[in-house]
């Protein structure tokens, strides 16, 4: 598969999306998820922060429930529409915005960008270090940034060929490789919902902790804390994630 041939509305559908993950993706998880950024972040004090990718608008709902100025942006629109009739029913205020993560324009304008649940990577190496360039551009001077992104020493070591969600019974199917020059995983994912059979295939950069400390030193980032794991855990070979805290100089 072609980079160019990456169509993420087909891969991130969200109906297919909503339909297989939402039970997963729980208020309580995303409470504790919010816990762990209030406390890495020391948000003591209402700040403005872009949630960039920000799905169905978890965080940035219960971002805005805390007091905080939201903006959450994504290029998909049912995503946009969920989240924005979620925050109407809570009496929430969030501005939801449709946008490219490669074509931002913002510039100076928030305390804090967040980039989470692997929603980086899916470029070519040119186009994820653009989208890194406009998140230093969207931050106020020594803004802060949360990137959150797999760990590929985890991924390489832990990696299944297969690996299967079920609902009921409907099926997401996900063929897995790992590109050892390249630093991509492909995947072929097959879903069968309602007799009815889709494949969709996509491939995501994955990088060491190295690799990525060095992108976002590049771009202009110093790095304040690195986390293995939303429950707070230190980075280590048996941890899943890189969550990496940057500041803008």
């Amino acid at each position: 598969m072609k980079l160019s041939d990456f169509n993420i509305e087909e891969v991130f559908n969200v109906d297919d999306y909503m339909y297989f993950y939402s039970e997963k993706l729980t208020e309580e998880r995303t409470q504790r998820e919010v816990e762990f950024l209030v406390k890495a972040l020391e948000l003591e004090e209402p700040k403005r922060i872009l949630d960039l990718a920000c799905g169905f608008g978890r965080h940035a709902i219960q971002l805005a429930e805390l007091g905080h100025e939201v903006i959450g942006v994504d290029i998909m629109d049912g995503f946009l529409e969920i989240a924005r009739k979620t925050a109407e029913e809570r009496g929430v205020s969030v501005k939801f915005m449709k946008g490219d993560m490669r074509e931002l324009d913002f510039e100076n304008e928030f305390d804090i960008v967040l980039l989470l649940f692997t929603s980086f990577g899916y470029f070519s190496d040119e186009e994820n270090f653009k989208v890194l360039e406009n998140v230093h551009r969207a931050l106020k001077p020594s803004g802060l940034f949360v990137l959150d992104v797999p760990n590929r020493d985890f991924v390489v070591k832990h990696l299944s060929p297969c690996s299967v969600l079920e609902k009921g019974d409907d099926l997401m199917i996900d063929m897995s490789s790992f590109d050892v020059f390249t630093g991509r995983m492909h995947v072929r994912r097959i879903i069968i919902r309602n007799n009815q059979r889709r494949v969709v295939e996509y491939s995501l950069r994955i990088y060491t902790y190295t690799e990525l400390i060095e992108i976002l030193k590049r771009v202009g980032f110093e790095i304040e804390k690195v986390y293995g794991g939303f429950d707070g855990r230190e980075l280590s070979l048996k941890a899943p994630r890189i969550i990496a805290v940057a500041r803008k100089v």
